[in-house]
């Protein structure tokens, strides 16, 4: 119950910032990410998602993103699509709709469309490092082992703390030695 009211504090402190003063929040967080404790960089993190998923100007966009992100979490991925297109369609620089987007395409079995969206992402936000992570995800599905290795390796460069790219390099290596054979 604790974690819930802290992210919602998060959202609504995130909410009042101008565009100026999420990058420069941003930038103090990313530099604090790279300090490579577990636990703080926890708590770096969700405040990280909490800044790309609140809207810079528009608390109505933010409120469609968090539902589209229910209809992903209920499973409705064809209703997830169509609402994170929408915004999508509003306002084309904001990276976390397309990142949204991107990762339903990817459980909708939509690989290519999926790094499509990807790489606007981090043309938008070269530091998402759960975007580089679903483009590991989406090269394996490819199978663009090598792309999906550097991807991981750029998500833990941004982000040392985070484990999943110390797990997924591992795993990568193994599938490439057993193709290999």
């Amino acid at each position: 119950m604790k974690k819930i009211i802290a992210i919602i504090l998060l959202i609504f402190v995130n909410s009042n910032l101008s565009a100026n003063e999420k990058n420069t929040k941003l930038e103090k967080l990313f530099n604090e990410l790279k300090i490579n404790n577990a636990k703080v960089a926890a708590m770096i993190e969700q405040e990280i998602w909490s800044l790309w998923s609140t809207h810079p100007t528009d608390q109505k966009l933010t409120a469609r993103l968090e539902e589209g992100s229910m209809f992903v979490r209920n499973q409705q991925l064809t209703k997830a699509r169509d609402i994170f297109t929408e915004v999508i369609n509003i306002d084309q620089n904001w990276a976390e709709a397309w990142n949204k987007r991107a990762t339903v395409l990817y459980m909708m079995g939509e690989f290519q469309k999926s790094q499509d969206d990807i790489d606007k992402v981090l043309a938008l936000e070269s530091r998402h490092f759960g975007a580089l992570a679903g483009q590991g995800l989406v090269n394996i599905q490819l199978k663009n082992y090598e792309k999906a290795i550097r991807s991981y390796e750029q998500a833990q460069e941004i982000y040392p703390a985070m484990r999943s790219p110390k797990i997924m390099i591992k795993q990568i290596e193994e599938l490439m030695k057993q193709q290999t054979i």
